[in-house]
């Protein structure tokens, strides 16, 4: 049975497969920093992944902007409002089964942004949600792509921060 997102389409006649897709799908997520410079991550409650731990974010929807798509994923998994930032990078993640089927294949555009308003709270397809300090990232297995963004991201942040 493949996984269908009625979210990722807005024609219920067409849905997108996310298992065993017929093309890369378009996701965005966003590494989003508080005043005191933690990231919010979440902890993926639905497949792939999860369990794992990673940023906030999901599929952009039919007609959507990266950045609104972005905007719209954190306050669905996580109930806060962000700024969006800059582009901080893109993460190609692409999951084979046993049999070298391609289960998964994502294009990630990740951002980094800054907290608005909101108390952060799983909700939607997130188990659980956590503001983490740069240097306790480690306590979070990371996969190494997530890590590498997180901390571009907070580079852009602090630069932009710097000046406020």
């Amino acid at each position: 049975m493949s996984e269908i997102s009625p979210a990722a389409s807005t024609d219920p006649l067409t849905p997108v497969r996310r298992r065993y897709p017929d093309a890369p799908l378009v996701g965005v997520a966003a590494a989003v920093f508080d005043a005191a410079g933690r990231v919010l991550l979440v902890q993926r409650g639905r497949p792939p992944r999860t369990g794992s731990w990673g940023l906030p974010g999901g599929l952009l929807e039919l007609g959507e902007t990266l950045a609104a798509g972005a905007q719209r994923e954190v306050l669905e998994e996580c109930g806060v409002e962000i700024a969006i930032g800059d582009i901080a990078g893109v993460f190609e993640p692409v999951t084979r089964d046993e049999a070298g089927r391609i289960e998964y294949h994502y294009v990630v555009v990740d951002f980094w942004a800054r907290w608005i308003s909101g108390e952060a709270q799983a909700s939607d397809d997130a188990a659980a949600v956590v503001w983490t300090a740069i240097d306790a990232l480690d306590a979070y297995d990371l996969l190494p792509d997530s890590r590498r963004v997180i901390e571009r991201a907070h580079t852009l942040w602090a630069a932009a921060h710097s000046g406020v």
